[in-house]
């Protein structure tokens, strides 16, 4: 499906999947999206299809299929380099890769883009459009902070997929959704944290 003609008309959303920890977020942020009828156009590296297959119960294949039938969603190969999102005259929403490894925050601060998620970051800089990095990496080094830093410096969003404590969360599926929650706000998609995500001062 070809996700710039959603029955809403909106601009798509691009998705990049890479090689860190996280695939869980990355399938709650494309669901997310979909059920809210914004097209997604994701890409994903070879290095975030092994992960998906070390952490999750549903294949890559399968949640690609299922996306395609439940949503405006296009998927293009990460060394895709001809894919439209690989031109800023190509117009989308903005851009969040998550989970974004550290050589992707690495390559996005440098300005590498030598694979379709890299360049199309680098689009979105350049454009001054919402790029959003969600990086999954512990402990952080001076190296990473720095090109986390830097990526920020460059208009960049980071959002760490840290729990909100004050929502006492227990399980991996509520931090997700949170996660998704502020990748949604930082992109645009939302005005606001659902109301049952917001923090509450103690005794309101």
């Amino acid at each position: 499906m070809d996700a710039t003609n959603s029955v809403n008309g909106g601009r798509p959303v691009v998705i990049g999947v890479t090689g860190a920890s996280g695939s869980l977020l990355a399938r709650a942020v494309i669901d997310q999206l979909l059920q809210m009828r914004v097209p997604v156009i994701a890409t994903a590296s070879s290095a975030a299809k092994m992960v998906w297959r070390e952490e999750m119960d549903e294949s890559f294949g399968v949640a690609l299929e299922r996306w395609v039938d439940g949503g405006p969603f296009t998927y293009y190969p990460s060394g895709d380099l001809a894919a439209p999102i690989a031109s800023g005259t190509f117009p989308v929403r903005g851009m969040a890769i998550v989970p974004c490894s550290m050589a992707t925050a690495a390559a996005v601060a440098h300005g590498f883009s030598d694979n379709l998620i890299r360049r199309a970051a680098d689009v979105a800089l350049k454009e001054r459009r919402p790029l959003i990095l969600v990086p999954r990496e512990s402990p952080l080094s001076a190296l990473h902070l720095e090109n986390l830093a830097a990526a920020a410096r460059l208009g960049a969003t980071v959002i760490p997929p840290e729990p909100a404590f004050y929502l006492e969360q227990e399980t991996m599926g509520e931090m997700a959704a949170f996660v998704t929650q502020r990748v949604l706000l930082a992109l645009g998609v939302v005005d606001s944290l659902p109301e049952a995500m917001q923090y509450r001062p103690w005794g309101e």
